[in-house]
């Protein structure tokens, strides 16, 4: 790399932004720490990260499929209440499917996570909410390591060349074209070195056939 002239990027530490509300009650861990899925819809992870801006602080919520990495929900806004999740929730319900029983949706202890009207939208489309220990990363490691290289690629990228980000609407119009090139074009060690969509439609072309070969015999 020295030799070529380029370099890795480098991830900052993490900056918190999810806090927990010791009132509410918590949902258990259906997870506990292993983030593998035999099929979509399976196993989404979520958290929140943020970005300043000249205009204030930018919050991220992405919900993301175990199975394929495949980012199925995402919203930016410029507070970190409990709607933005929501609304990150339709887009996972837009992309995916109303009725989805049997999946899990696993998060960190924050308080938007532990809200009831959360619970009450997972459960709208057959979800159940897991939630990890308060204040352990690796319960939650699958969704930190896409906020992570979001970070890393995006939002203090090469092209940015340590300018920050002028307003939220910037930040959320550049995580719209991230999150498609991610989903896209992204190359995933994890899936082979192929993008989650292709992956994806590698797991369902291989479904299709499994199902013509059964009818034919």
């Amino acid at each position: 790399m020295r030799t070529a002239g380029i370099e890795g990027v480098r991830r900052r530490k993490r900056v918190r932004t999810t806090k927990p509300d010791p009132g509410a009650p918590r949902h258990p861990d259906l997870v506990g720490r292993d983030f593998t899925a035999t099929a979509p819809n399976q196993l989404w992870v979520t958290d929140l990260t943020f970005v300043p801006t000249w205009a204030g602080v930018a919050y991220v919520c992405f919900i993301i499929d175990a199975h394929s990495r495949m980012i199925v929900g995402w919203r930016v806004a410029s507070h970190m209440r409990t709607t933005m999740v929501l609304d990150a929730i339709e887009m996972s319900r837009w992309s995916r499917g109303t009725q989805l029983d049997g999946l899990r949706c696993h998060s960190d202890a924050g308080s938007q996570f532990t809200s009831i009207r959360y619970g009450e939208r997972l459960a709208e489309i057959g979800a159940v909410p897991s939630i990890g220990t308060v204040g352990d990363s690796y319960d939650n490691a699958l969704a930190e390591t896409v906020n992570g290289y979001y970070k890393a690629e995006l939002i203090r990228g090469p092209a940015r060349e340590g300018r920050p980000w002028k307003t939220v609407e910037d930040v959320e119009l550049a995580t719209l074209s991230w999150v498609h090139w991610h989903n896209h074009d992204r190359l995933h060690g994890y899936l082979g070195d192929v993008p989650p969509a292709e992956f994806e439609e590698t797991f369902y072309a291989t479904k299709r056939t499994d199902q013509l070969l059964v009818g034919i015999q």
